[in-house]
């Protein structure tokens, strides 16, 4: 029997790319929905049994989930899904601890990084059969950082994450003032220095060695952290307020 598998992800080509990731990483058939926003998805998921999955015969075993959508967030559908029996991954580009920790705290049993080479996710994903968790390097990176330091003695709630390193998932503390924007990332930061400076986004693809759907989904990112809805406009605020 195919294994299903559900991909929530409103970017047509990014949507495509994590389909072919998905084919790749496993051997056994598999069987993909996709949906574009949560409205489809939670669709499909009522089809296949609804949130808590007892009633279908044969519920989706793997959900790839969006965070930033066209119709919500992402984290929505993983707080109703905390007891449908499917391993939840969160596909994003966001790394930063206000999208992570959250999307622990909610359910996720992994969370990868869509701007990582095809291998890399592929690699990630096949540790599901292995009942690890798939982590983006940089996730992983930043999860060790977080929890040698210590941030903090307050238990998490139950995230139903697979936990097979002994992390709890805990959010940190924000130490420091946050500015009038919202933070860049330093990818995010990457790119606007790249847009600042005249290049096209196929060739900061090329210079960043990343898909340009990928630049294409930091620049939205940049716009809505800025509110801005130019790249000239972009490039003037960055100027000004010493962001690149």
């Amino acid at each position: 029997m195919a294994v299903k598998v559900l991909i929530l992800e409103d970017n047509p080509v990014a949507r495509s790319f994590l389909c072919r990731v998905v084919r790749e990483s496993f051997s056994d058939a598999n069987s993909i929905t996709e949906a574009g926003d949560l409205e489809t998805a939670r669709r499909h998921i009522s089809l296949a049994g609804g949130a808590s999955g007892l009633h279908g015969v044969d519920p989706f075993k793997l959900i790839l989930v969006d965070l930033e959508l066209p119709d919500g967030n992402g984290m929505e559908l993983l707080a109703e899904l905390t007891h449908y029996p499917a391993t939840k991954i969160v596909t994003t580009l966001y790394s930063d601890d206000d999208h992570l920790f959250p999307a622990l705290q909610r359910g996720a049993d992994g969370y990868l990084l869509k701007e990582d080479r095809f291998e890399v996710l592929v690699e990630e994903l096949q540790k599901i059969v292995r009942g690890q968790p798939p982590l983006s390097p940089a996730i992983a990176r930043r999860l060790l950082t977080h929890f040698r330091h210590g941030s903090g003695n307050d238990a998490a709630p139950d995230s139903g994450f697979v936990n097979t390193t002994g992390f709890t998932a805990s959010r940190p503390v924000p130490i420091e003032k946050q500015p009038d924007h919202e933070r860049l990332t330093p990818r995010e930061t990457e790119v606007l220095t790249y847009l600042s400076k005249g290049f096209t986004i196929k060739e900061i693809a090329s210079l960043m060695g990343i898909k340009w759907f990928t630049v294409n989904d930091h620049i939205k990112s940049i716009y809505k952290k800025l509110n801005v809805s130019s790249r000239a406009e972009a490039a003037v605020l960055a100027s000004k307020q010493g962001l690149v």
